[in-house]
């Protein structure tokens, strides 16, 4: 018979390539997921694997039985959540792995289930997209919370993923208070703000950069070279400071800094999709449910968080 742990690992390698991607993400050592692939080649009775000097790749029988590993444990889980479905009240440990801002925007409202929930306990990562999306699939998290970008993330998800919209997230103009811009009544001409102020933005590459690029180039001016800084948070708090202005997601400014004045861009400006994911045989646990379902719920009071805008800034969106 073959042994479920032992195909999750295959599953794992299916997945992430290396025997020491597999080992890292699960914290095992090389030697052990190794060994335990080994075992699992003597139960199968066929070659699973192709090593060499350097790598391990499938055999054609290691990705079959790679395929056929996702849909035996997907079927193991969903058999666990329909017992566990008749549970009164949820309890056990959610992990839930959130990019950025995202964690720090949805914390309060995952905190808020706890306490309706004291059986729960909850662990909350702060983790990039693929990394949540992967950690999802693996079991290594319950729930994640990602953004979309490019449109069309839940199309090209694997069955196993359900994903749960949650907002739109635009990107909004901020700048110091006592600002110019940051009087409503005065246009805040994107324009003049390209050519007379000092722009903070996300490192060439990153999604939020890319959509600030689109906007800029739609105002018909083009820019100094910004000065780059790693995470959205680092780049608020600067603003607020008066070392200059910035547009980002507005999601970005959920950590209560209220020293910066929010300008809504003029249009349909460039923005992110943000969705909670959750595989498809788990959502039936009491315990996930709960999270999801305070997520969803959650929206509504995280609008009336955030700052809010004082007028239109008059740009083309891009």
């Amino acid at each position: 018979m073959l042994d479920l742990h032992r195909l999750r690992l295959l599953k794992e390698l299916a997945e992430r390539g290396t025997i020491a991607a597999v080992a890292a993400a699960l914290a095992y050592t090389p030697s052990a997921v190794s060994q335990q692939l080994s075992a699992l080649e003597r139960e199968a009775g066929v070659p699973l694997l192709d090593r060499s000097a350097r790598s391990v790749e499938l055999t054609d029988a290691g990705r079959r039985l790679a395929f056929h590993a996702e849909i035996i444990l997907a079927q193991v889980e969903a058999a666990q959540a329909d017992l566990s479905a008749q549970e009164r009240e949820p309890t056990g440990r959610v992990s839930v792995a959130a990019f950025p801002t995202a964690a720090v925007a949805f914390a309060p409202v995952l905190v808020r289930s706890m306490r309706d929930h004291p059986g729960l306990t909850l662990l909350l990562r702060q983790t990039p997209q693929q990394a949540a999306v992967q950690m999802v699939r693996s079991g290594e998290a319950d729930v994640a919370l990602v953004d979309d970008w490019s449109g069309g993330l839940p199309e090209r998800a694997p069955a196993m993923l359900r994903f749960y919209p949650l907002m739109r997230d635009p990107l909004v103009l901020i700048v110091p208070r006592g600002h110019w811009a940051a009087d409503p009544a005065v246009p805040a001409d994107l324009g003049r703000l390209w050519e007379t102020d000092r722009w903070l933005a996300a490192p060439t590459g990153e999604p939020s950069r890319r959509a600030a690029d689109r906007l800029m180039a739609g105002s018909g001016t083009v820019p100094a070279v910004p000065w780059e800084f790693e995470g959205l948070g680092t780049i608020v708090s600067l603003v607020a400071r008066g070392i200059g202005i910035a547009v980002v997601p507005r999601l970005a400014l959920a950590g209560g800094e209220r020293r910066v004045v929010v300008r809504e861009l003029a249009g349909a400006p460039p923005g992110r999709d943000v969705y909670a994911v959750a595989r498809a045989a788990s959502v039936r646990r009491p315990s996930v449910a709960v999270i999801v379902t305070s997520l969803l719920a959650g929206v509504k009071g995280l609008a009336g968080r955030l700052p809010g805008p004082t007028g239109g800034a008059h740009a083309a969106a891009g």
